[in-house]
């Protein structure tokens, strides 16, 4: 099997940056599980029309095509061959994300689309139970985490990067409503695997994150 190294945690802490800085640095794949359940939010409103009940819901998920593509340090996610990765990055989308995160049988169907970016030479795993469920023989485990008001402002300045108005009243009840039911789920809830390295971002930079990550890596991996 390829070596995998998973990037857990909820939002605003990190991960995404974390897990581009270290693709680029090995030159590994790179999956975004939290994109995968966007696209699929994405494809049901798409669809909305033709989805009647959650076994179709389940058989849509199990057919989605999604790709990545990894360029100039910028993740683009592609869906039935098109640019959708603006569109996924909404709260509209993300809120949507994690409700259907919350259903046992659409997280078994989104599994093995998972497991299929496990290629050569390696793959960066950026989620929420990539090293709890999705990857639990992963060498390599980091969870990361911050205070929510951290995470509020690093989300609205990700959100007014891209020109767009935000409110951090909303910003934050979102995030906690998101975390909350993350954490709180049944199955699969966002927590650090037993062997994690845990990682609390809220005072560190990402220079700082990326460079402790990397000395974990390099003295597990004996690069």
């Amino acid at each position: 099997m390829f070596p995998v190294i998973t990037i857990d945690g909820p939002s605003g802490v990190g991960k995404s940056t974390l897990s581009r800085a270290l693709a680029r640095y090995l030159n590994w794949n790179l999956l975004d599980s939290g994109a995968i359940y966007r696209v699929l939010s994405l494809a049901q409103l798409k669809h909305y029309m033709n989805i009647k009940s959650e076994n179709e819901l389940i058989r849509l998920a199990s057919q989605l095509k999604i790709d990545f593509k990894f360029t100039d340090n910028k993740l683009f996610v592609y869906f039935e061959n098109s640019d959708v990765t603006p569109i996924i990055r909404t709260e509209q989308i993300a809120s949507y994300a994690s409700i259907l995160a919350s259903n046992q049988n659409i997280r078994l169907a989104l599994l093995k689309i998972q497991h299929n970016f496990r290629v050569a030479p390696g793959l960066i795993a950026d989620g929420r139970d990539m090293g709890t469920v999705v990857f639990p023989d992963a060498k390599v485990k980091f969870f990361l985490y911050a205070s929510t008001r951290k995470c509020v402002l690093r989300r609205i300045q990700q959100l007014q990067n891209k020109g767009i108005n935000v409110n951090f009243k909303e910003i934050m009840y979102n995030i906690k409503r998101r975390d909350y039911r993350d954490y709180n789920r049944i199955i699969a809830p966002l927590k650090p695997a037993n062997d994690a390295i845990v990682i609390d971002s809220s005072y560190l930079s990402i220079t700082e994150v990326i460079k402790t990550a990397i000395v974990y890596i390099n003295k597990i991996l004996l690069f």
